[in-house]
């Protein structure tokens, strides 16, 4: 069971060798939200995720015997660097299985700690199900992710450190994956101070954990698409369950959409790299159903790809109207094209690149087709600066973002 003296018993062990990842004010996302915001950034947390609270406690648990045979789980990243730090802090040999989908960044850091690394299916229920016949063919402790416990309990000393520094938080917003997470932070928060809300924050195209509390009982999506890999789980866990539809007030889902809007924000504010998981708290700050509260949204991990953060930072500039891009046809004759660039830079455009193509038509009218890229303040500057290429004949039509969302 989840009890007061197991969570003792965890936050005793992780103290001292783990990071107190101690809160952050955000007046930024307070202002927008109408409540105090104080971030609990996971992020920066040992292994760069809370998965290494769980993971830790976890093998503390283990007979010595246990630990001898070796470890293996399954994972999308976190939970695998979680596993692969505590192995070598014990001096166990851990076994990994991540799906092939997996960003470069986690499989080399995982590899980095020590652990071996098996490269298995194409999301987190293929690599689970090798893992689990490794265990059994080779005798290896199988350490679940999320449907464990003791991980589970490891996870939850996270409600400590928050009660800590905030000892009036009204309300504590947590990722949802499979629920190890949500089940021990709601479950100490209740026993810590049951006045205080707990709120699981789900992706829309991922929603099991939703899916399951109105069942009454784990149900298995017939797929998880979602942005925010680390959460992309079919089947929640059954032993966590129960915990968190006793102690989670309430579950919202959000779209990937809005996790780029979120990613950009917290970079831009505050200077951080939280992963797509760990932004869904960020993106629900917008839904909360009320105003003036203390709200801690935990930020569960920063380890990102450079890939992937660039191509948010693209899609976020784009859907700002920071960035545009935008063609128009011009006549064939010499001094067309600085005629546009001045109109650009007497309204404040920035051009990032543009591309000049003279074979687009045998009409001299029309005959060059420019594709311009833009920087601007918004998406009112984008307005000015395309009304005043119209003003002066031109037709300008905008380009979509090429990536994510085409």
């Amino acid at each position: 069971m989840l009890s007061i003296e197991k969570f003792r018993q965890a936050r005793d062990v992780l103290n001292g060798t783990l990071l107190d990842t101690h809160l952050i004010s955000s007046p930024y996302f307070s202002k927008i939200s109408g409540n105090s915001i104080y971030l609990k950034p996971e992020n920066m947390q040992l292994t760069g995720a809370y998965k290494v609270r769980g993971a830790s406690y976890k093998i503390s648990t283990l007979t010595q015997e246990e630990r001898e045979r070796g470890l293996v789980t399954a994972s999308a990243g976190n939970h695998a660097q979680g596993v692969a730090y505590a192995a070598k802090t014990f001096g166990c040999r851990a076994v990994i299985v991540m799906p092939t989908t997996t960003p470069l960044v986690k499989v080399n850091n995982t590899r980095d700690l020590g652990a071996e690394v098996i490269l298995h299916g194409s999301g987190f229920d293929d690599a689970a199900a090798l893992a689990a016949e490794l265990a059994e063919r080779d005798g290896l402790t199988f350490v679940h992710p999320f449907n464990d416990l003791d991980v589970a309990t490891g996870q939850g000393t996270i409600a400590y450190e928050i009660f800590k520094d905030l000892p009036d938080v009204d309300c504590i917003l947590v990722p949802i994956g499979g629920g190890g997470l949500a089940a021990g932070v709601s479950t100490l928060t209740k026993l810590l101070n049951p006045g205080v809300k707990v709120i699981g924050v789900e992706p829309t195209g991922a929603a099991s954990m939703k899916a399951a509390v109105a069942a009454g009982e784990p149900v298995t999506l017939d797929k998880a698409e979602t942005i925010a890999d680390g959460v992309a789980v079919r089947t929640v866990g059954d032993k966590v369950l129960p915990y968190i539809m006793q102690n989670v007030d309430d579950i919202i889902t959000i779209d990937d959409s809005e996790l780029v809007e979120a990613f950009l924000d917290v970079m831009e504010r505050h200077k951080m790299i939280v992963e797509n998981a760990g932004l869904l708290t960020i993106a629900a700050l917008k839904h909360l159903p009320f105003q003036g509260k203390n709200v801690v949204p935990v930020l569960s991990g920063g380890n990102m790809d450079v890939i992937t953060i660039a191509s948010l930072v693209q899609h976020g500039l784009f859907d700002r109207g920071r960035i545009f891009t935008f063609s128009v046809l011009l006549p064939d004759r010499p001094g067309e094209l600085l005629r546009v660039a001045e109109i650009i830079a007497k309204e404040q455009g920035n051009i990032i690149k543009l591309d000049h193509n003279q074979f687009v038509s045998i009409n001299r009218a029309t005959a060059v087709e420019l594709t311009v890229t833009l920087e601007a303040f918004g998406h009112d500057h984008k307005e000015t600066i395309l009304k005043a290429l119209r003003k002066q004949g031109y037709d300008p039509k905008l380009e979509p973002a090429t990536g994510l969302y085409d």
